[in-house]
């Protein structure tokens, strides 16, 4: 893991297009913006555990399931 320090109005990078930009810094609480492609996913980090917690029950259940008897034959 990089652990860096940043000031207001100073800049991280990520790659070549991505680019963290460090708003705001009052007490314990860090304002960021984030420049990055439209096809790159941004999640906060308690988001994206839940998501992959959601995903990780429906693959579950779909194990459970007998597939040729949920899906009617053409």
């Amino acid at each position: 893991m990089l652990v860096l320090t940043r000031k207001p109005r100073q800049q991280i990078m990520i790659g070549d297009n991505i680019v963290v930009n460090v708003v705001e810094v009052q007490g314990e609480n860090v304002r960021i913006a984030i420049d990055a492609p439209r096809d790159v996913k941004i999640f906060r980090g308690e988001i994206y555990r839940a998501i992959q917690e959601e995903n990780q029950k429906a693959a579950a259940q779909l194990g459970d399931l007998d597939l040729h008897d949920a899906l009617p034959l053409k």
